[in-house]
């Protein structure tokens, strides 16, 4: 799921003419003051976070006056939700309430139908309020093409004990927020607390909406950056990944980033999983060995070499992690050697200084060892290959020694990436192809011919050239897995 905050939300109630409180969003001490002084009323001040609760937290504070809104504000900014800091509030008039309510719009699973629940109870969670008080909570099935008409809204209401004026000012704000929830294609969205005001009148005083991540691309005026449901805002380095992945559906690349800030000797390391249950074997071994993943990678699905190499890059590009492991499924189905051509390229590239544990277990794992361990003897920190019968428990020991064994800058080698003297270069959908031909012409395998499934290279002079036009690679011929 990709969440909105409240704010963002509530732009989509207003939009359905659904009142909200009047107040502007704020990233500084001097901005909080400027809107609560506009909106000369108490105000609320409330952090932008994805998680409920904020009340209890401490991450809703109220003032009086513009100089004390400015000074709960300050305290707000910068707090930690999890493992990052809330870096917005929103600044709103405080409102006078008179009684409470909750709707939302939920998909249920079991059902594959949205179910439309309405509450004459709100500001608590609806689960609590269904359990101690079912007579408070009716539920409806919405109907995905036709929505819900005005008197099913209303009787949904009527259910839970309400009638008169209230009755048709809440059937009417229910009815929207499933327009909103067809519309947006949302996995939950939820009024709580829906609220009506000393004066008489109906507000959405807090709003959670979340959509389906397969709907986001339809979307783009929500400007929802990643379509994964991180509970925190995305970090540059998850940017980076799923932009790769958004752009290139070979196989599968999965990244998350699970810590920063960390320094060097801490025991944190770069992890490249492959395959979810395999994968989830390899953390466990390695984390019991008391190591932290500074984040989880999969790279799975049978992926060409170039995007491995993407996810490698990736992960080596956290600072002050202490080794680099990887390991997945034993029985992976993918060509192991395009995943070891990716990372080996990765690893020249970035002349890795952190020891290295790779498993590749699978089809073709005796090649992909050898070119593992083969083209990275002379880096400067050590790589190990293994295979499907080496248990993920060995495999963990072993890095744990290298780590452990490793002295940085005690193989004293002038690493530096090889420079292409004859280049052959063509272009991909996802990026450049080089072939050094002075190299060429001391490869004996060839293999480069060998492993191009569509076959779009041809020996030519014993050097590797293009067997389709230069468009017909551009345009999608050449799948990058023998990465050149």
């Amino acid at each position: 799921m990709a969440r909105l905050y409240e704010y963002q939300a509530k732009t989509l109630l207003e939009e359905q003419n659904i009142s909200i409180p009047q107040g502007k969003i704020a990233t500084s001490p001097s901005e909080i003051y400027t809107i609560a002084d506009k909106l000369a009323c108490p105000v609320a001040v409330k952090a932008q976070m994805w998680t409920t609760g904020r009340a209890a937290l401490g991450a809703i504070q109220f003032a009086g006056t513009p100089g004390e809104a400015r000074e709960l504000g300050e305290g707000l900014l910068g707090m930690k939700a999890g493992n990052y800091r809330v870096d917005k509030v929103l600044v709103e008039e405080k409102l006078e309430i008179a009684d409470e309510y909750y709707a939302g719009v939920i998909i249920d699973d079991a059902a594959k139908k949205p179910v439309l629940i309405f509450s004459s109870m709100g500001g608590t969670g609806i689960e609590e309020i269904a359990e101690k008080h079912p007579d408070k909570v009716a539920r409806l099935t919405v109907d995905v093409e036709g929505g819900v008409s005005g008197y099913q809204a209303r009787n949904l209401v009527r259910r839970t004990g309400i009638h008169g004026k209230e009755q048709m000012k809440l059937g009417s704000l229910v009815s929207k927020l499933v327009r909103i929830a067809l519309q947006y294609e949302v996995r939950s969205a939820e009024i709580n607390p829906i609220i009506i005001t000393t004066g008489g009148d109906l507000y959405a005083a807090d709003c959670r909406i979340t959509i389906d991540d397969y709907a986001v691309f339809r979307h783009p005026e929500l400007d929802i950056p990643v379509a994964r449901e991180f509970g925190r805002p995305p970090t540059e380095l998850d940017l980076i990944a799923y932009n790769v992945e958004k752009g290139d559906y070979r196989g599968t690349f999965y990244f998350i980033q699970m810590a920063q800030d960390f320094q060097k000797g801490e025991k944190v390391i770069g992890f490249h999983g492959a395959g979810g249950g395999g994968s989830m074997m390899s953390m466990d071994a390695v984390t019991g060995l008391g190591y932290t993943p500074a984040n989880f990678c999969d790279t799975s699905g049978n992926p060409p070499a170039s995007k491995v190499y993407r996810a490698a890059k990736i992960i080596l590009a956290q600072k002050n992690i202490d080794g680099y492991f990887g390991s997945g499924s034993g029985v992976a189905s993918q060509e192991q050697y395009h995943s070891a051509r990716g990372l080996v390229k990765a690893f020249r590239e970035e002349g890795l200084d952190i020891p290295a544990v790779i498993r590749l277990g699978g089809n073709s794992e005796d090649k992909a060892v050898k070119i593992l361990e083969e083209y990275t003897g002379d880096l400067p920190a050590p790589v190990e290959g293994y295979k499907k019968d080496d248990t993920v428990e060995f495999c963990a020991e072993r890095f744990d020694a290298l780590v452990n064994s490793h002295i940085p800058g005690e193989r004293e080698t002038d690493f530096s990436p090889p420079v292409a003297r004859r280049p052959y270069m063509f272009e991909t959908p996802t990026g450049t192809v080089r072939f050094d031909h002075d190299r060429c012409l001391k490869c004996e395998s060839k293999v480069c011919i060998d492993t191009c499934v569509p076959g779009i290279l041809r020996l030519e002079d014993q050097v590797p050239v293009l067997n389709v036009t230069k468009e017909d690679a551009k345009n999608g011929k050449c799948i990058e897995n023998f990465m050149g």
